[in-house]
């Protein structure tokens, strides 16, 4: 997305007044890599059943990200770019992705809440993540499981 859509700084304003703090900058982001699943994602954050996500460590090294750290705070949109709500990340583990657990499966929120699931769309999703990069998805690759919370809506 080139532009943040104006929702983003009203609900920005609407946060930083709700706890009577000045304005800073949150970064804003939806989930995935597709419109119907960054809907899905969004709204299952809006519900509080999605209370985690998973990035391969590689997408940080191939986009000079900073990893995700304890009391960041961003902005979840849906596809469109639209405000939703802020999250407060609560903690944030590496593990490898034959390692990952049905707890955090379930965490996640996606889908059935399986383990067997989310290894299915998130390897499918990793194979896409990595397309056309230096890297090709393991089941040793490292994975950014970042846990949060919905702190405004």
């Amino acid at each position: 997305m080139n532009s943040v859509h104006p929702s983003v700084d009203k609900l920005a304003i609407e946060f930083f007044n709700s706890v009577d703090k000045p304005k800073s900058n949150l970064e804003s982001f939806y989930f995935c890599d597709n419109e119907k699943d960054a809907n899905e994602c969004a709204d299952l954050v809006v519900q509080n059943i999605k209370r985690a996500t998973a990035s391969s460590l590689w997408w940080y090294e191939l986009n000079n990200e900073a990893l995700p750290e304890s009391g960041n705070q961003y902005i979840v949109t849906n596809w469109d770019g639209e405000a939703l709500c802020v999250i407060e990340v609560e903690k944030v583990e590496i593990t490898a992705f034959n390692q990952i657990t049905a707890e955090f499966a379930e965490i996640e929120g996606e889908g059935d809440k399986s383990l067997a699931y989310w290894k299915k769309v998130h390897w499918d999703f990793y194979h896409r993540e990595l397309a056309n990069t230096k890297y090709s998805p393991t089941e040793e690759m490292q994975i950014v499981c970042e846990y949060f919370k919905v702190i405004y809506k």
